[in-house]
């Protein structure tokens, strides 16, 4: 059974800064596009950062400058760099394939940004 788990997330002041980290099977990874996805209260899951197996990558717009996808194939591991965090990026961080596949969500991993 793959599975992917999240690490990572915590409370953080405006303008801070985390890393998130997926890991997972280094087949899942060598064969398709990874993702970051988030959802907050009230709000439906979205996409905000993908990584193909050859390393492009491709953000929302909400995010686009601030957060930084990147993949260490020697850890079967997938970051998310979160750079001057805003409140509105609170919310569950979930990683998974791109398009996501029902089979591989996991239990997430919380970030709030708060003062």
């Amino acid at each position: 059974q793959v599975q992917l788990v999240e690490s990572g997330g915590g409370l953080v002041q405006p303008g801070g800064s985390l890393r998130l980290s997926c890991a997972g099977s280094r087949m899942l990874f060598r064969i398709y596009t990874m993702g970051w996805y988030r959802q907050a209260p009230g709000k439906q899951r979205e996409l905000v950062a993908s990584i193909t197996s050859g390393g492009s990558t491709n953000y929302s717009d909400s995010v686009k400058g601030r957060f930084t996808i990147s993949r260490d194939s020697s850890k079967n591991t997938v970051y998310l760099q979160m750079n001057s965090l805003k409140s509105e990026d609170t919310a569950i961080y979930y990683c998974n394939t791109a398009p996501a596949r029902l089979l591989y969500w996991g239990q997430g991993t919380q970030v709030t940004v708060s003062s």
